[in-house]
């Protein structure tokens, strides 16, 4: 979505930014379920081999840059 594009490039995120309308990749991902209508917040992390490393199902707002580093650092996953 040029949205997403122009907010990433804003960031100067190097990573793409999914915009999910209809919540098709979310429900794949078991994130909205019955009962739930909004996505929960979760972290996949995905190795470059395409499979899900890690799923963090507590993410705090506060610390999850750092929690996250963290997480990157134990499963020994390379800075880019």
């Amino acid at each position: 979505m040029k949205d997403n594009t122009a907010f990433a490039k804003q960031l100067e995120l190097d990573y793409a930014i999914l915009s999910d309308p209809d919540k098709n990749v979310a429900k794949a991902y078991g994130v909205v379920h019955e009962g739930r209508s909004v996505p929960e917040r979760w972290t996949f992390i995905i190795g470059d081999d395409a499979k899900i490393k890690r799923v963090d199902r507590k993410v705090k707002a506060g610390s999850h840059g750092e929690d996250l580093v963290a997480t990157l650092k134990e499963l020994k996953i390379p800075k880019k």
